[in-house]
């Protein structure tokens, strides 16, 4: 029975992400391409979308632990499978507007869901390799479906768009359905714990929000290094695409191994210092290659990408850890929707900081932004003292 709620948790993993890749690598286009909404409305409306979807995102959580974590991750995925397929219903932006407040919103209970269904169903000594794992094949299953995006971007066809976004909406709904091969996660009954407890731990709360500012590594991969390397150093444009493989190919073989030691709460403080120490390196090597060229410059640029995917890594170990070691029994969804609200916070961030920092500043925007990641790495162990000292005092509390 074990290894069939192991599996099945990183099969749900696998086949949801792929589903999301398949949107990513098409919707936008079909929005703007097939349907012709203005490329900056479209931008606009998804960057307000998970604005609005964020703030929500600790009472997601809250609805996991009240209803149930694997009905509320079932409901999530088929929400989102239904606003997938509702995309290509689109005629104007009002309507895309509530297609991407669902799937922001949806997005956002899925995640939160999982990593109660996570806690719920998986031993103590295995959610933190567990949880790796399944991130290990999300990355897989998302870059399987970005590659079945660019059989129908090939195509061109508008059918070809179509046809891809029904598979997505698919997929996800699979995967919402796999869940149930799971056993039932019991409900919280109680009503001692309002929706919105998470908030009165401050220790956790603090971390969130630092944990939020390293999450900022995503607009680093996704939009500061590309625009960079192309922009401001000589390095080939070809080096994008090499730098994204490297990415995708560290997590996926790194990540389990990496994630080690994070499974208590000063290890995953270490986790979460170390991260963004690493970010800011990344940082700082980006500052130094518009004083380089040819081969130093490539070596460089893949050395910053190194330093970032390990940083990536830990930053998620980190987060895992720390979002399991302090949830109370009965407000695991919660803490794991505080935690995703941070991390969204951050992927509303990033952008604005990298093109109107990190970019126009050149070398000493990097700097600045290397600075922004070393304070919150070094902050991570202070705000979590108190919650270390807790749990110290608990465990010699129960050895008497």
């Amino acid at each position: 029975m074990t290894h069939v709620k192991y599996s099945t948790l990183l099969l749900l993993a696998l086949v949801g992400r792929c589903g999301l890749g398949l949107t990513a690598g098409l919707s936008v286009l079909y929005l703007t391409q097939v349907i012709g909404l203005p490329v900056a409305a479209v931008g606009i409306t998804l960057t307000a979308a998970a604005a609005v979807a964020v703030v929500g995102s600790i009472w997601l959580g809250h609805l996991a632990d009240r209803l149930g974590a694997r009905e509320v991750f079932a409901a999530m995925a088929g929400l989102q499978a239904l606003a997938t397929a509702g995309t290509l219903l689109v005629h104007d932006l009002a309507a895309y507007a509530v297609v991407a407040l669902t799937l922001a919103l949806a997005d956002l209970g899925y995640r939160s869901a999982y990593g109660a269904v996570v806690f719920a169903v998986v031993e103590p000594a295995e959610r933190l390799p567990i949880r790796a794992k399944a991130r290990v094949a999300s990355n897989v299953g998302f870059a399987g479906g970005a590659g079945l995006a660019g059989l129908a971007l090939a195509s061109g066809a508008p059918m070809a768009y179509r046809i891809g976004l029904i598979g997505s909406a698919l997929l996800i709904a699979a995967a919402g359905l796999l869940t149930f091969r799971l056993p039932r996660v019991a409900r919280v009954h109680s009503r001692a714990a309002g929706p919105w407890a998470v908030l009165r731990d401050r220790p956790f709360v603090s971390f969130v929000g630092l944990d939020g500012v390293l999450n900022i590594h995503n607009s680093m991969i996704k939009v500061g290094i590309p625009l960079w390397m192309v922009t401001r150093t000589d390095a080939p444009h070809w080096l994008v695409s090499v730098m994204l493989i490297v990415n995708s190919a560290v997590v996926i073989v790194f990540q389990v191994r990496l994630s080690r030691g994070t499974d208590h709460l000063a290890g995953a403080a270490r986790a979460g210092r170390r991260s963004g120490l690493l970010l800011s390196l990344a940082c700082v090597i980006l500052a130094c290659t518009t004083q380089t060229s040819a081969a130093l410059t490539i070596a460089l640029l893949l050395a910053a990408t190194l330093f970032h995917v390990v940083g990536e890594i830990l930053e998620s170990a980190s987060g895992w850890g720390i979002s399991f070691a302090l949830a109370p029994p009965g407000q695991v969804g919660q803490y794991q929707g505080a935690q995703a609200m941070g991390r969204g916070l951050g992927d509303l961030i990033g952008p604005v900081l990298i093109t109107t920092v990190a970019l126009p500043l050149g070398p000493l925007g990097w700097l600045l932004t290397a600075a922004f990641f070393a304070l919150a790495a070094l902050l991570i162990p202070v705000v979590l003292r108190p919650a270390q000292g807790a749990a110290t005092h608990e465990l010699a509390a129960a050895r008497l």
